[in-house]
């Protein structure tokens, strides 16, 4: 059995993912998505708050990140991927809050597309998925949560989420959530249980942390 890094005895590596990804058609334009990073900021500031060492992988925001965390920018998918995969085995966990594109398109034009009166037609394939990758390679003590954003039967699509990722606990929001100051979340088990958290993304990712303190880091001391 592999035990847990510790400094302290309460204190835990977390890998934090934050923000959008972006996968670029041309050189100057890109497919992403509304996500601030503010999630992430959050969740990153509380953890170091309870004393915890944080690790940031973040696509490009505007938000700043509190100081004391150590930050990896990335833009693509692939590259959010490849930093979590080495920063990963030295966490205790990760906490999937970035927004990283599902797809990317199949090839990458070299130079600018000419607009086109008949309009363009994209041919897109799937990024990795990232947090799924994360869970195969958990070793004893290790865990992960993932973030669900839904837009209809949230519950039952978060659910269905978590356990085929293998995941330890997920979060579910809608699209009110992105680039918002607030949000309402779920934080759900794998047993289907649910508990509810709103209000600042701060009040939110303090919610967040306190199931993740109480249910999974409690594994690394026992």
């Amino acid at each position: 059995m592999v035990s847990c890094h510790e400094t302290t005895s309460h204190m835990a590596r977390i890998l934090i993912t934050s923000g959008p990804t972006r996968e670029y058609l041309d050189p100057v334009r890109f497919l992403t998505n509304g996500s601030s990073g503010r999630m992430g900021a959050a969740l990153a500031a509380d953890a170091l708050r309870r004393g915890h060492e944080v690790i940031v992988v973040s696509g490009p925001v505007q938000v700043e990140y509190p100081e004391a965390a150590q930050v990896v920018p990335i833009v693509s998918t692939h590259e959010m991927l490849t930093a979590c995969l080495d920063a990963f085995p030295k966490c205790d966990g990760a906490i999937a809050a970035a927004a990283p594109c599902d797809f990317q398109p199949r090839n990458i034009e070299k130079n600018k597309m000419s607009k086109a009166d008949r309009g363009l037609t994209l041919e897109l394939v799937q990024t990795p998925d990232i947090i799924a990758e994360l869970s195969k390679l958990k070793r004893s003590g290790q865990w992960t949560v993932a973030f669900a954003l839904e837009t209809q039967n949230g519950l039952d699509r978060a659910i269905e989420k978590l356990r085929r990722k293998k995941c330890d606990l997920i979060v579910l929001n809608d699209a009110s959530a992105i680039d918002a100051t607030k949000n309402e979340v779920r934080i759900i088990d794998n047993d289907g249980k649910a508990i509810l958290a709103q209000g600042s993304k701060a009040v939110v990712a303090a919610a967040i942390l306190d199931q993740i303190e109480t249910r999974l880091m409690a594994q690394c001391r026992s």
